[in-house]
């Protein structure tokens, strides 16, 4: 079974044009072992199934690089990462990024410093806390080359929690689902207060399935305005517009 699923998970990544090593493989099957048997103690993922972790987790994390080129020395922020989707994927990837994990709950920190432990990944840091409050942090604020976001909220509310982490000059990316041009054109204006442009939209489908990927790649042109992010849970309740 192990063999034909790691069969699979390389078949996937040859479709998104990504080689991995041995030792590449074997991290990401630990991080399958983990999560299955953490997901049993503590709700991480609706998804347990062996196939569908690898595809709907691994390979949907990975179809990030059909529009981010990572390089060694970039920061990175994933915002609402929950069990590590996409940063640990893409660290696994590039262990010579400095990666920040963010979320709103306690558990899924300490899941994410053990699980790093396990697959013996070096320059992450940890943070528990909301992104309104994290945007604020003169720390964090402008301070990453990408912040990258996976199933959180949508692009006007997403925004708000992500542009004012992106430096001037580095980019946010959005991982969407089929409707992503849809919020596109919802949050555009939401970008222009917050300092973003559209650079590109790509997209793509998941490998083995049917289902379509939409990665909204946002540059950041300006300095965020200090007012923003607004205070904790004021971007969900009143998304710009």
């Amino acid at each position: 079974m192990v063999v034909l699923l790691k069969k699979m998970f390389l078949q996937g990544c040859e479709q998104l044009n990504i080689e991995l090593t041995d030792e590449q493989i074997e991290k990401f099957f630990l991080y399958l072992k983990f999560l299955q048997k953490k997901n049993q103690e503590m709700n991480l993922t609706a998804i347990q199934d062996d196939e569908e972790i690898v595809v709907k987790h691994f390979l949907d994390s990975l179809i990030a690089l059909q529009a981010i080129n990572l390089q060694p020395s970039d920061k990175l922020i994933d915002v609402g990462t929950g069990a590590g989707f996409p940063g640990i994927p893409l660290k696994i990837l590039y262990p010579q990024i400095k990666l920040t994990l963010l979320d709103s709950l306690k558990k899924r920190i300490k899941f994410l410093q053990e699980l790093s432990e396990v697959l013996a990944l070096q320059e992450i840091e940890f943070l528990h806390g909301r992104a309104e409050d994290i945007g604020k942090n003169p720390i964090y604020r402008e301070k990453f080359d990408y912040v990258v976001s996976r199933a959180v909220a949508e692009l006007a509310i997403l925004s708000e929690y992500c542009l004012p982490l992106v430096k001037v000059g580095g980019s946010f990316l959005a991982l969407k689902g089929p409707l992503g041009e849809e919020e596109l054109n919802k949050g555009e204006k939401a970008l222009k207060i917050l300092g973003g442009k559209v650079e590109k939209v790509v997209k793509c489908e998941l490998p083995f399935r049917e289902d379509k990927r939409t990665l909204l790649l946002i540059s950041k042109k300006q300095t965020t305005p200090k007012q923003y992010p607004r205070k904790a849970g004021t971007p969900q309740k009143k998304p710009l517009k």
